[in-house]
């Protein structure tokens, strides 16, 4: 573990100080974001029942997903939106803003009339409140992830960046633990009654916290050196510069981001259920082995940030694609035998190939993009690949499912993503261990990435 110890011994007392309440304020922020989050995904099936009663399990589940999907819509607008915040008026305060707006919105959901209750309405104000959420959510990874990558000296930045997909793991865990706790000590008619109301009261005191703590703290030195040299209304818009200038690193990024997006909502929000539904385990076993699978994500997470600096982000990342694409089906062959150690083996075997992934992507993504567009250009092109690919994974893997008979589907649809990723990470540069890009740089159609000046 000691190998992988933050060195902060070069910076000033004042800058480790900084850097530890920027890295302390992303983890928390973060973590209370994918919290709010991640209860609906765990309770998809229970919320199938309260909001859309169908003779059909299978059909009310798709029902269910299909609003975890249409949130994700929104987050290609949002994107745009909280990127052209972040860029002109700062991580900080756009930061604590989204919060805000999550947990506000998650907590609504905890009041809402069910189906029995309100009919069509009450399917529908879901809809607007997961509208929300995918709003918000749509900049806070990026938002960490910018933040934390300007704080961190060069040498560590995949280190410290590898905090963002550790705090959304870490909520997601508290997530499934909570579920598993509630479907072990609660009877089926209490969690369908009003348990599954219980997640959702959380998100405001969270919110609280995570918004108090992002208030206290100032904005990165690389945005505040770029703010005092720029002119804010001359500027065009940030989203207009970036696909303008920069459509090559914009497809490259979304291009990896297709594998992040799938592997991470099929392996760790899906799987529950597709454990509980499709394989018939029990819920409580089924959440057990999620959150094994979540523990390990957040125990290599850290150690693949480590390596991404130490060996490359090309390098990992192509490590990962290989091995999702290799591996998909025959670790889902597994889980078919049903065996729980089996089960076990297989989960935390896709926490360490998705950590490979995760904890090498948001140095990644924020090392491609320029000062001025690094928040925009993360935002726009993370949440696109997620509104296409993310949200749409557990729809997708139901849907192939429920139309094949194939309970090995998923499997399939995972692995194709995997060498789609591979193909856009091969026209990648490595940006490992090299200062972050300063400035915005105008180049021919035909002129090389490399060249950008820093």
């Amino acid at each position: 573990m000691s190998a992988i110890t933050p060195d902060t011994s070069a910076l000033s007392e004042s800058e480790r100080s900084a850097l530890r309440k920027a890295a302390i304020s992303s983890f928390i922020g973060n973590f209370v974001e994918w919290f709010d989050y991640a209860a609906y995904g765990y309770l998809a099936a229970v919320i199938a029942t309260v909001f859309f009663p169908s003779a059909d399990k299978t059909v009310g589940l798709i029902a269910a997903y299909a609003v975890f999907a249409i949130s994700f819509i929104i987050r290609p607008i949002g994107g745009i939106i909280w990127g052209q915040w972040g860029d002109r008026y700062g991580r900080r305060i756009t930061l604590s803003w989204s919060i805000l707006i999550m947990s506000g919105a998650t907590f609504c959901i905890a009041f809402l009339p069910t189906y029995q209750q309100a009919g069509i309405v009450a399917p529908l104000l879901l809809l607007l409140i997961r509208l929300v959420q995918g709003f918000s959510a749509s900049g806070e990874y990026a938002g960490a992830s910018a933040f934390l990558a300007e704080y961190a000296p060069a040498h560590q930045r995949g280190l410290y960046t590898s905090l963002v997909p550790a705090s959304t793991a870490s909520g997601l865990l508290l997530g499934s633990l909570m579920v598993a706790l509630m479907h072990t000590v609660l009877t089926e008619a209490q969690l369908h009654s009003w348990g599954w109301r219980l997640p959702f009261l959380l998100a405001a005191p969270f919110g609280l916290v995570g918004r108090y703590i992002r208030l206290h703290l100032e904005d990165t030195p690389v945005f505040r050196e770029m703010e005092a040299r720029m002119d804010k209304q001359e500027e065009k818009l940030p989203i207009t510069r970036l696909v303008t200038n920069y459509r090559r690193e914009i497809l490259i990024a979304c291009g990896t981001v297709a594998l992040n997006a799938v592997a991470f909502y099929t392996t760790l929000s899906y799987m529950p259920t597709y454990l509980s539904e499709e394989l018939g385990m029990s819920e409580s076993a089924s959440f057990t082995a999620s959150s094994v699978s979540l523990l390990s994500y957040i125990g290599f997470i850290f150690m693949m940030g480590h390596l991404s600096d130490k060996y490359g982000r090309k390098t990992l990342l192509t490590g990962a694609c290989i091995a999702f694409a290799l591996l998909s089906v025959p670790l889902f062959m597994l889980l078919e035998t049903q065996a729980f150690m089996w089960i076990l083996f297989v989960m935390v075997v896709f926490g360490a190939i998705l950590a490979m992934n995760d904890g090498t992507l948001p140095s990644f993504l924020t090392e491609i993009f320029p000062t001025s567009l690094r928040f925009s250009g993360f935002a726009f092109c993370f949440n696109l690949g997620n509104a296409l690919l993310g949200g749409t994974a557990p729809l997708v893997a139901t849907t192939l499912i429920y139309e094949t008979g194939n309970k090995l589907a998923p499997a399939w649809y995972l692995a194709a993503i995997a060498v789609v990723a591979l193909i856009a990470i091969m026209f990648s540069r490595e940006t490992a261990n090299k200062e972050l890009l300063r400035e915005e740089t105008v180049l021919p159609e035909n002129a090389q990435h490399g060249s950008r000046t820093e």
